[in-house]
């Protein structure tokens, strides 16, 4: 049974992991012509948080949170990086958000051992983003078989897979600063 605790880190949870769904990565590039330049990553800062989340609490927490943003994706609100509902399904953008569960299994292997340093942190960073990418792949491959269309396969892969899991693996980089701090709040429980 959930407790009040567990109850709101659901919650906490929940919505970091919808509200980072919707925020793009952006980069600031030097002014030019006395104007604001961005350039904009194709990837959101829900893994990132996905990552942090793990740390900081445990993996049924997280995984409770996330099942209940897959069903509010599917059955209630689009809240989704690209939309929503049912027909999500089909998207191979799912495939990928299942492949979360894999890292939040693999990043949570760190609380376990209470060994979060950079080394273990950044190995289990690459597992946990490979393991999510290649179930994604794995959910493509699936729908590419079962609807015939084997020249989308490629495509599909580059877009989703092979255009994404570098910035994916730059994101752990900014997560290590916070290694040592989540280090200090667990063993200060």
């Amino acid at each position: 049974m959930l407790n009040f605790y567990k109850l709101i880190e659901i919650l906490v949870s929940l919505q970091s992991i919808v509200i980072t769904s919707m925020l793009p990565v952006y980069i600031p590039l030097p002014f030019i012509y006395k104007s604001s330049n961005y350039y904009e990553l194709p990837i959101t800062w829900q893994i990132a948080t996905i990552i942090l989340l793990t740390l900081i609490f445990h993996k049924k927490v997280v995984f409770r949170a996330f099942s209940i943003y897959i069903i509010l994706g599917l059955f209630i609100l689009p809240v989704f990086h690209k939309g929503g509902s049912l027909g999500y399904l089909l998207s191979p953008n799912f495939g990928y958000l299942l492949g979360l569960y894999p890292l939040i299994k693999i990043i949570d292997n760190l609380n376990n051992r209470n060994k979060i340093n950079a080394g273990n942190f950044l190995k289990k960073g690459f597992l946990a983003i490979a393991a999510m990418h290649l179930t994604g792949i794995f959910y493509n491959f699936i729908q590419i078989i079962f609807h015939s269309q084997y020249n989308l396969f490629l495509y599909n892969l580059g877009k989703y897979s092979l255009g994404k899991i570098g910035y994916h693996f730059l994101m752990l980089f900014p997560l290590l600063l916070l290694i040592k701090p989540i280090e200090r709040l667990k063993c200060s429980k």
